[in-house]
């Protein structure tokens, strides 16, 4: 079965809206390499990151510059778009889901092919944590408060317990964190984290 892997830029009171407005200060080669790791063959995306993504790097592409190679990289993918309305591409290699998000995704890691990527694409983020389609979600936490814009998690009745497998510090102090979903957390209260305490005690 394919898995998928979200990547995602986060301040550090968790937004994740318009990290072109506070995230290029924090950009260094050790996070470059970081996003460059987290390329796949197929690509799952939002609509509106799909349309910056489409309203940028197919120009760089034909342009040669320095990023060119990224830039063909990602014309190359697979990138199939997560929309509610029909759309029609200019940019190779793209395609609409079809039906269901949760069934087509499902559908989709059953199928023969490398690991999925998404980038970005908050709402999709958040569907696919909840179905429990997500394999692992990174994270690279900016040392910044933005204080205003959308969070990654909004507001729910079920938590969603993670566990982190993976974690770096870069030179500019981002934090480069990856997480795979947990068993449930479980119930527990003081007296147990008391207990667990005295015992570490002795």
């Amino acid at each position: 079965m394919r898995t998928i892997a979200a990547s995602l830029f986060i301040s550090l009171d968790g937004v994740v809206e318009e990290p072109a407005q506070w995230h290029f200060p924090y950009f260094n080669d050790e996070m470059g390499a970081a996003v460059t790791a987290q390329m796949a063959d197929t690509l799952l995306l939002g609509r509106k990151t799909y349309d910056s993504f489409a309203g940028a790097w197919p120009e760089r592409e034909a342009e040669g510059g320095e990023d060119a190679g990224f830039a063909k990289t990602l014309g190359d993918a697979r990138k199939i778009v997560v929309s509610r309305q029909p759309l029609e591409f200019s940019w190779r290699n793209s395609e609409l889901l079809q039906g269901d998000l949760v069934e087509a995704v499902t559908a989709l890691k059953n199928e023969q092919g490398g690991r999925i990527a998404v980038s970005g694409s908050v709402s999709v983020v958040r569907q696919l944590l909840a179905a429990g389609l997500l394999d692992e979600l990174h994270l690279l936490v900016h040392p910044i408060a933005v204080r205003k814009g959308e969070r990654l998690f909004d507001e729910g009745e079920n938590s969603i317990p993670l566990e982190l497998i993976k974690s770096e510090t870069f030179a500019t102090g981002v934090l480069y964190l990856v997480y795979r979903p947990a068993g449930a957390s479980g119930d527990a209260s003081y007296d147990d984290a008391k207990a667990h305490l005295s015992q570490g005690e002795q």
